[in-house]
């Protein structure tokens, strides 16, 4: 059997029937645009960890298709993955002689520099949305004191929020896709079991969630109309919004990392701030918010020496 035949039997019969919608697509995706391209016609049983290494290598240094360039290592390590969980599979009921894939050599994954914004910046946002008459912007706020990914946000219905105990319940995600025919959103599970969680809302966000809701006449809190907002779309929005301020361009989960920067120098824990950003761990926090923690440790011991 060609790899190519397997790929295409293992994504319908193993990974659609028990992954999110969208795991689905991005392996298809890697399966058709990559892997398949490069590995397909080799004979199942016998691709080698050289094979694939080499594949591994091309894809780091001239694996994006539109400029010609590397893709990125974390990119690269999905595809692994991909060809770690195909090969394993075909192993485990007995298409290939052995598992060679655990072989091959991962690149390393730099930490992003967090983008968030300034004091300054986040200040002049918030002003003008709530001085805005369009309601949908009011998301952006929303975001900056709740750490909400933007599929999160949209997908938050009014049912999730509980006004009398002040508490948001973040139980779903939404992303973009295409039914074959037209644009659709597409309601799913949230990122990762972690992202299940639930967040007190600050008290002085509770009234203009309230006052929003008696405008409001869609089921999502974060509504054009009477109609929900695709991602996409809402990611337009904002650039335009930062475009008319004069605020450089960041994208826009610019906004939770400002939330986790902002409580960290208010002094939060980052155990709360993990389980409030739905992080698997304080570990994956500490990790992503080291230059802020750092600039934390600066201001307290600056507190200290005080005490001379």
């Amino acid at each position: 059997m060609k790899y190519k035949t397997w790929l295409l039997d293992w994504l319908e019969n193993y990974v659609k029937p028990s992954s999110k919608i969208r795991t689905y697509e991005r392996y298809f995706q890697i399966c058709t645009l990559h892997i398949i391209p490069a590995l397909g016609n080799y004979k199942l049983a016998e691709i080698s960890v050289i094979d694939l290494q080499k594949f591994i290598i091309t894809l780091l240094s001239n694996g994006n298709h539109k400029t010609g360039k590397g893709l990125s290592a974390n990119f690269v390590n999905t595809v692994i993955s991909v060809l770690q969980n195909s090969l394993k599979t075909a192993r485990l009921i007995g298409l290939t002689p052995e598992y060679v894939a655990n072989k091959i050599k991962r690149p390393k994954i730099v930490e992003k520099q967090v983008d968030c914004f300034t004091c300054q910046e986040q200040k002049k946002i918030e002003q003008y949305v709530l001085h805005s008459p369009k309601d949908k912007l009011f998301g952006v706020v929303l975001c900056l004191y709740t750490g909400l990914r933007i599929g999160e946000l949209l997908a938050l219905t009014w049912k999730d929020i509980d006004f009398g105990k002040g508490l948001l319940f973040v139980s779903t995600t939404c992303h973009d896709g295409n039914d074959g025919c037209n644009h659709i959103r597409i309601i799913d599970s949230p990122k990762t079991v972690h992202s299940r969680r639930v967040i007190p809302l600050p008290k002085q966000i509770l009234p203009l969630l309230k006052n929003l809701k008696k405008r409001s006449n869609c089921e999502y809190i974060i509504a054009d109309g009477d109609k929900p907002v695709f991602v996409r779309s809402y990611q337009r929005t904002f650039e335009l919004l930062l475009k008319k301020l004069g605020i450089e361009h960041k994208g826009f989960h610019s906004l939770r990392h400002t939330f986790a920067t902002r409580a960290l120098e208010c002094g939060m824990d980052v155990k709360t701030l993990s389980e409030l950003l739905g992080h698997k761990n304080a570990t994956v926090t500490l990790n992503r918010y080291a230059h802020s923690l750092l600039e934390h440790k600066t201001d307290m011991m600056n507190r200290l020496g005080k005490l001379l």
